[in-house]
């Protein structure tokens, strides 16, 4: 229970202190700093074995050409490895008739001019996919910070003209709060459109193919926040 002396909570302010509340946003396109491709490794023969052999020796090489780019290279992992019967479709009984290998890996870049060079060089290799790449900034960006400013000083402004509109200004700030703090955050599937794709596989090649004239795609950061100020009581 409220006592006498407590002030009462006003959601929307009073004639002594009105209340403004406004959105800021702000909408930024910047460079990407990270790039990153898909190399899937494949290999296939008559029995396991042979399979595996090739399978190992074109991993080991996608690897080596990869880590030869030294600290172009942020990041580097392997990721699903497989070896697969294939059954013949004709006749009784369980014979194979070969058997597909494959081994995917991730590698992430910082150095958009040794990209193209890589990617060209690794779909110069034989039964190599590779694809991307997938354009992205890091999670502690500084575009972030610079957008959620942005955003604030967007709100505060808004809210100076309103209060000037009145012949008043602001007097405090009660709330500033992200776009859904106060709500559970819904699931959103990833945006489409959100990197360029390409895909080779390519067997061997006579002659080195020139590096591919890969344009990095600027990308898009937003941030929005919710602002109550207070203002001095204008003269209507």
């Amino acid at each position: 229970m409220t006592s006498p002396d407590e002030p009462t909570h006003v959601p929307y302010g009073t004639p002594d202190a009105p209340r403004i509340a406004v959105r800021g946003e702000a909408h930024l396109e910047v460079d990407p700093e990270i790039a990153r491709i898909g190399i899937t490794v494949a290999a296939r023969g008559r029995d396991r074995r042979s399979a595996l052999d090739d399978l190992t020796h074109r991993n080991a090489t996608a690897l080596d050409l990869v880590k030869s780019y030294g600290d172009a290279v942020e990041r580097l992992e392997t990721g699903a490895f497989s070896i697969t019967p294939e059954l013949a479709k004709r006749g009784r009984g369980e014979h194979i008739r070969t058997y597909h290998g494959s081994v995917h890996i991730t590698a992430e870049l910082t150095d958009f001019t040794a990209l193209g060079e890589l990617t060209t060089r690794l779909a110069d290799l034989d039964l190599t996919r590779v694809t991307g790449p997938w354009w992205s900034l890091r999670p502690g960006s500084p575009a972030h910070r610079k957008a959620r400013q942005q955003a604030v000083r967007e709100a505060v402004q808004r809210a100076r003209e309103y209060a000037e509109a009145l012949g008043t200004s602001l007097a405090a700030l009660v709330e500033l709060a992200d776009i859904g703090a106060e709500a559970p955050r819904p699931a959103y599937p990833a945006a489409p459109g959100g990197a360029r794709m390409r895909s080779m596989s390519a067997g061997a090649a006579e002659e080195t193919a020139a590096p591919l004239d890969l344009e990095p795609q600027r990308q898009r950061v937003q941030a929005a926040i919710n602002a109550r100020f207070t203002m001095a009581p204008p003269k209507l």
